[in-house]
């Protein structure tokens, strides 16, 4: 099981007004410090355009990162290096909030995008995977089947977004082990997923009231979530994810500790 950590779990997010952001050299100096060997570039600006000395430094290695496109207006290839593009079916709008319906037309759009993408990456040895979100195109349970019925794209299996999107991870683990080829790991508090869908809570207000949790905190069968993808001889990084929202810089060890719990939760699996 290769660990790698994702900068949102510090807090740093592309989405505009999320919180307070902190530094690269914090951020990266601390995915260290828990044992973590590999890293998502995190949001545009985030880390230098080039990348290599600083990661070079805190001894981490580059997988590359989330990008979300609006793949029903059919984009180019965006420019991106690293081993893996995660893809995210964006609205067109800002955050994760709200979204559009998508009409035949559009869909029939956004599935050509993805296979064209999933080519072209294929062509420059980069591994594109579609990233099930919400407050995307893709979020539900029958849009991630549309996905897999109708395009060619790996999935990216992200354990939270496809729970608060009425899925369960371990179901969709096992259904469709032979497509998953990314994993961002997250556990899930259920009943704030449940207000969530419901509309209780927009997604943000519910992130911010720790809609995800340290994995083994939460609601998401990680046990069973493992178990499917090693018996489907799954190789690939679990990117450890638990989207965070700062108002300040945090005293002490603030989001680090429950990256570590995390870490810890992962490596107890694999040793079972």
């Amino acid at each position: 099981m290769r660990i790698a950590g994702a900068p949102i779990s510090w807090g740093v997010c592309e989405v505009p007004g999320w919180g307070y952001q902190l530094s690269p050299e914090r951020v990266l100096r601390e995915m260290r410090e828990v044992g973590l060997t590999a890293t998502e570039y995190g949001p545009d600006g985030f880390l230098p355009a080039d990348p290599a000395p600083l990661l070079a430094e805190h001894q981490l290695e580059a997988l590359g990162g989330f990008v979300p496109l609006v793949l029903h207006d059919e984009p180019e290839f965006p420019d991106f290096t690293g081993d893996v593009l995660v893809l995210a079916a964006a609205t067109g709008r800002d955050g994760y909030d709200e979204r559009p319906d998508l009409d035949p037309a559009g869909w029939r759009r956004l599935l050509r995008s993805l296979d064209r993408l999933h080519d072209e990456a294929t062509a420059r040895g980069i591994t594109a995977v579609l990233h099930p979100h919400v407050g995307t195109m893709i979020e539900t349970g029958p849009e991630i089947e549309r996905v897999l019925e109708g395009s060619r794209i790996p999935l990216c299996l992200d354990t939270g977004h496809v729970l608060i999107g009425g899925t369960d991870p371990a179901t969709l683990a096992g259904h469709a082990a032979g497509r998953i080829a990314h994993v961002h790991a997250k556990d899930v508090d259920h009943g704030l997923a449940k207000r969530v869908q419901a509309g209780e809570l927009t997604y943000t207000d519910a992130v911010r009231a720790n809609l995800y949790r340290p994995i083994g905190d939460g609601d998401v069968d990680f046990a069973a979530v493992a178990a499917a993808l090693t018996g489907a001889g799954y190789d690939g990084w679990w990117v450890l994810e638990q989207d965070t929202i700062l108002t300040e810089a945090p005293i002490g060890e603030g989001p680090m500790a429950d990256v570590r719990r995390s870490a810890d939760a992962l490596r107890a699996l694999q040793n079972r």
